[in-house]
């Protein structure tokens, strides 16, 4: 009897053995091959460049594994955009130092900013881990694409930052057509990824009528059903356009529509009703949008980088306005209301039906919220920062661009995020539109 036990025991065994190696195999390969399953290790690789060689680097230019903000995603559904922001002692990850690509007006810490805090912050999204950029995935994933920041300097702000962000594995080269700072390209040869720039402060055809107009900050005609054509003319080239804009939208305008002026924005002309900025600021995101729906070519992505809000305390911009606090603000410490809400609310709209519009061609409309996450942040400006105190120069305090490093380097903590879960929402975005159309 032990001797058929044994010889019963002997025959199981491997057949044991070798359903465990066959499960676990097949674990494996489902998890290398399901992207929502798991999330590759981020391991950041370094390029050593002429700009940032210096032993003296204080840029942080690797991410521990340990860090609960790196490896994790969020892997439940998750709202990325609502949270709070909260102390990241490790950042920054680059600084002025490190980074070629910071426009001087946003070097603060170059111009003497006395305070660091404000580089030491990450988001947190409500219930869930917003991992922070890692630039090596990032560059895997956009390989062989192209990008374009579509918008004013806050655009062009952004733009700098991700370069700065991405400065860890590999610098650009320029590649850009022109000599025009508003018009740059930059390559990353190693994975033939092209970032861009088009100066359009408007997004649709305008042009600056009287330079001082009637507050001495110029005067500009928006044809408000025209695109601008230099940024339309060149968006079928591109895999993803993050569009924006906000601030222009406060100076003196004049609205044109089928040739003719049909209103205006604090112009004080003689017989042309002030239809406010906000007539403006709808009209031309509308028109944007209808222009890239109408573009025969173009298979892209289209982000719209929601308004990010100012920050000026004691008076407006050119009229001693400032932002001098130090700390972020909680969620229970302000709100988005009065004109900032309407500007947010009216993008929204018009991205909702552009959206709509867009799936009948098979084109994809992504909301890239960073409005709320921005308000929050009235510690992260130039202020004065911006220049040298005995440089002659007529420079306002500015609260409406950002330092870098930064609070708009989560930007691209937000738009990662997106990429990695891009895959997983088309097809879901793919199943609900046909069951709507089978239901028709």
């Amino acid at each position: 009897m032990k001797g058929e036990i044994q010889s019963h025991h002997h025959r199981t065994t491997p057949k044991i053995v070798l359903l465990v190696t066959i499960l676990f195999a097949l674990l494996i390969i489902i998890s290398l091959y399901n992207p929502f399953l798991s999330q590759p290790l981020l391991i950041f690789s370094r390029t050593t460049s002429s700009s940032s060689s210096s032993s003296s680097d204080e840029a942080v230019v690797a991410v521990e594994e340990d860090d609960p903000a790196i490896g994790s995603s969020t892997a439940e559904i998750c709202d990325i955009f609502t949270g709070e922001w909260v102390p990241n002692p490790r950042a920054p990850y680059y600084t002025n130092k490190t980074c070629w690509a910071i426009h001087e007006h946003q070097n603060c810490m170059k111009y003497g900013r006395p305070d660091t805090d404000f580089m030491k912050w990450r988001w947190k999204p409500d219930g869930c881990e917003l991992p922070l950029f890692n630039p090596a995935q990032f560059l895997e994933l956009v390989r062989g694409k192209s990008m374009a920041f579509v918008g004013d300097s806050v655009a062009r702000n952004q733009m700098q930052s991700m370069i700065c962000l991405l400065s860890r594995v590999e610098y650009p080269i320029d590649v850009s057509h022109t000599s025009n700072q508003q018009y740059m390209r930059w390559r990353y040869v190693t994975y033939n990824f092209t970032l861009a720039n088009f100066w359009t402060p408007h997004l649709v055809k305008s042009a600056e009528t009287d330079p001082n107009g009637p507050t001495k900050t110029g005067l500009f005609s928006l044809h408000l059903d025209e695109a601008d054509d230099r940024w339309l003319s060149e968006a079928e080239e591109f895999d993803y356009l993050i569009v924006s804009a906000g601030h222009w939208f406060y100076r003196p305008l004049v609205f044109h529509e089928g040739g003719k002026i049909v209103g205006c924005h604090f112009c004080l002309l003689e017989n042309v009703p002030d239809l406010t900025k906000f007539y403006g600021y709808r009209k031309a995101f509308r028109t944007a949008f209808k222009a890239i729906n109408g573009l025969k070519n173009y298979k892209g992505i289209t982000y719209l980088r929601t308004f990010a809000p100012s920050h000026f305390e004691g008076g407006i911009w050119n009229q001693g306005g400032n932002c001098v606090r130090t700390r972020p603000f909680q969620s229970n410490e302000t709100a988005l209301a009065d004109e900032n809400l309407e500007l947010y609310m009216i993008q929204v709209e018009e991205f909702r039906k552009a959206e709509q519009e867009a799936r009948e061609r098979g084109l994809k409309y992504r909301l890239l919220d960073t409005t709320q996450a921005t308000l929050m942040r009235p510690d992260g400006h130039p202020s004065r920062y911006g220049h040298w105190p005995h440089e002659k120069v007529t420079l306002y305090n500015d609260c409406v661009h950002w330092c870098l490093p930064g609070p708009i380097d989560t930007w691209s903590d937000f738009l990662l995020e997106m990429l990695k879960t891009e895959g997983r929402r088309s097809r879901e975005e793919k199943l609900r539109f046909s069951d709507r159309k089978l239901k028709a």
